[in-house]
């Protein structure tokens, strides 16, 4: 038996932690640039506001509503104390997300019930993080997921009995599934495939032939046959990349490469997290009009410098670049990474002490005094982006997820 954990309301009720007084309030929290709700209470889900709203039709929608920034930083906190709760009962525990968590689902206890583990743990978690969760228990992950959906908020459900598990797929559409979307959708609902339990009595073979590979591994977990085991560890990255909304319309190239700037320094920090250096370096932009583009630069030789990847971006970020154009989002990948025993160095280029000194000094100081005390002065052209802190901490910077 797979179980999955889900936090309720995640970031609102992370922001009730701190502040008691938000309980029973409708509450919003705001992205980073404060222009959109990115997760609402339920006393404002009722009031209509959904994810993804702009703050001025949120208002109106809910003008009694408390909207608040994110914190990331106060987020991860909270989470590693679920994840930390979670292992003290069961083993293993998957980090899948900074609210969510699978497990082998097992009585910790002899002669306890599996559901009264489960609701032992719920019970725990709130009395320990002051965090309502969800828990389902079913044959396979996407069993427990989607039978977690169904009991919140702040429920506990386990699904043994195979007539139970037909009852609630039954109800569910097939858009619950996670990873069938509204075309996935569309293309079983000429074969009359429009509830999971559909889906889990279909041809398998037609599953593969409509949805491919994915789709059929859905369809054996919908059957009670385990795909994907509990992940302990998150596997290694194939690519690392940071970027994300350009905080409104960039039309400025002097902006844009400011932004690439800072991307560049975030991604180095997860180079030298993961020991791992780059054989190239690229850029994508999304441009306000729905067009994208993209850029990469091959390196001489694999590297984790700023000089070096600083270089690199300029060239990617060129090669994306489309003049007179509106940008609204940017990500800087780093798309091939090479381990530590991988790393193949140039025989012409000796090492620059002097540059290595300053990236020893630059990560010292902001280990203690703060991350982005000591950045490169080309992101000085983004003043509000640094002076709020809120966007000094993102949910992408949370490690050991294995979702992303």
């Amino acid at each position: 038996m797979v179980g999955h954990l889900d936090a309720d309301c995640f970031y609102v009720s992370a922001e009730r932690v701190r502040h008691p007084d938000l309980r029973n309030k409708p509450v919003g929290v705001l992205g980073n640039n404060g222009a959109c709700v990115i997760a609402k209470s339920y006393e404002m889900r009722a009031a209509g506001v959904k994810t993804g709203t702009p703050i001025w039709d949120a208002v109106k929608l809910c003008p009694t509503g408390v909207y608040v920034k994110r914190d990331f930083y106060w987020y991860e906190v909270l989470s590693r104390k679920m994840l930390e709760a979670v292992s003290r009962h069961f083993s293993p525990v998957e980090y899948y997300s900074i609210d969510e968590f699978f497990f082998r689902a097992n009585a910790p206890r002899a002669g306890q019930r599996l559901h009264d583990a489960a609701l032992a743990v719920r019970d725990h978690i709130l009395e320990a993080c002051g965090l309502p969760v969800t828990i389902g228990v079913a044959r396979t992950r996407t069993l427990a997921k989607l039978f977690s959906d169904t009991a919140k908020p702040f429920g506990a459900v386990t699904v043994t009995d195979r007539d139970h598990e037909r009852e609630l797929l039954a109800r569910l559409p097939v858009t619950e599934i996670s990873g069938v979307g509204g075309r996935r959708a569309a293309r079983l609902a000429p074969y009359g495939i429009r509830t999971c339990l559909d889906y889990a009595q279909a041809e398998g073979r037609l599953i593969r032939q409509l949805l491919t590979k994915t789709g059929y591994e859905l369809w054996l977990e919908l059957n009670g046959h385990p795909v994907t085991p509990i992940r302990p560890e998150r596997t290694p990255h194939q690519v690392l990349a940071r970027g994300g909304s350009l905080m409104g319309n960039v039309e400025d190239p002097t902006v844009l490469w400011a932004w690439c700037v800072r991307h560049t320094e975030r991604l180095i920090e997860e180079l030298h997290f993961h020991n791992v250096r780059t054989d190239a370096l690229g850029v994508s932009l999304a441009w306000k009009d729905g067009e994208s583009t993209a850029g990469v630069c091959k390196l001489p030789v694999p590297s984790d410098r700023f000089d070096e990847l600083l270089d690199g971006a300029r060239t990617a970020l060129r090669r994306a670049y489309l003049p007179r154009k509106v940008a609204t989002h940017m990500h800087v990948v780093a798309p091939e990474l090479r381990r530590a025993r991988g790393f193949q160095l140039s025989l012409f280029d000796p090492p620059n002490a002097k540059l290595d000194a300053v990236a020893r000094v630059k990560t010292a100081v902001n280990e203690r005094y703060g991350r982005f005390k000591l950045r490169s002065a080309s992101t000085l052209y983004l003043p509000a982006v640094y002076a709020d802190p809120a966007n000094n901490f993102d949910i992408c910077d949370v490690r050991g997820k294995v979702c992303f």
